[in-house]
């Protein structure tokens, strides 16, 4: 299985598509453990959602790249250094503060993403970004509502909060990273800008942290690579998990 594409216009969508597939399948591993059965639906219900979008995503990356992939070929087929996510999303749950920092740190990003993308020249982009702004809204909407609620609450969990923070934090620097291809795309309006994601990104997440009595970190490091399909160490176990199944029973059908 390769990545090579045939349109610079697919790396955009897939590094999307699995951006959505790596944090759905990680919201997903919350099914049955979340603190309360209302966030255990919850969850679950952000986890399908998320993987709607991928699955809309990869089949807009297979018109492009003119392989003939199917949606399970991206999910199932490829090996760790053919994903293009961000490093972000691949971070393990950890206690569930660390599961709403990510859902804040990453929902962000990814609504101010489908708003910019509304508006894509390419029609059925814009169509999945239309959709997934209405799903991205609740989405925030939940780990802002968390975020308040643990942030401001008890002292412990304020202190779970601000280790989570400190954790995260770093991986952001990502998000808004440009290569030379994220700048041919954004020049012809095909991606959405990440000075402009981060224009809306960064007021909106400090606005909630200072609400929620959390501190930004101050961190100089700035891990990267996912996009260039280099990934934390917690990302091959948890694709050896995702796969295992379909790898295991090449070729069947349910």
């Amino acid at each position: 299985m390769t990545t090579v594409a045939t349109d610079v216009a697919a790396v955009s969508t897939l590094r999307m598509a699995d951006d959505c597939l790596v944090l759905s399948h990680r919201l997903a591993q919350w099914s049955s453990r979340a603190p309360s059965l209302e966030d255990d639906v919850a969850l679950t219900n952000i986890a399908l959602d998320e993987l709607g979008q991928a699955r809309a995503l990869y089949v807009r990356t297979a018109e492009l790249d003119g392989t003939g992939r199917s949606e399970d070929d991206y999910a199932f087929l490829r090996d760790e250094r053919e994903f293009v996510n961000c490093q972000l999303v691949e971070q393990e749950n950890g206690d569930f503060a660390t599961t709403i920092v990510r859902q804040l740190l990453f929902t962000t990003y990814q609504h101010a993403q489908w708003r910019a993308l509304v508006g894509s020249p390419d029609e059925q982009v814009a169509a999945i970004a239309a959709k997934a702004i209405k799903e991205a809204t609740y989405h925030r909407h939940h780990a802002v509502d968390w975020t308040l609620r643990l942030g401001d609450g008890t002292e412990e969990s304020h202190r779970r909060m601000e280790t989570a923070l400190a954790a995260l934090w770093p991986f952001t620097a990502e998000l808004f990273e440009v290569d030379d291809l994220t700048a041919d795309l954004v020049a012809t309006g095909v991606a959405a800008d990440p000075a402009v994601l981060r224009g809306e990104w960064e007021p909106f997440v400090e606005g909630v942290l200072h609400e929620a009595t959390l501190t930004r970190p101050e961190v100089t490091w700035a891990p990267s690579g996912g996009r260039r399909g280099l990934h934390t160490e917690c990302f091959g176990y948890m694709l050896t998990e995702m796969q295992h199944l379909h790898r295991s029973h090449p070729g069947v059908s349910w």
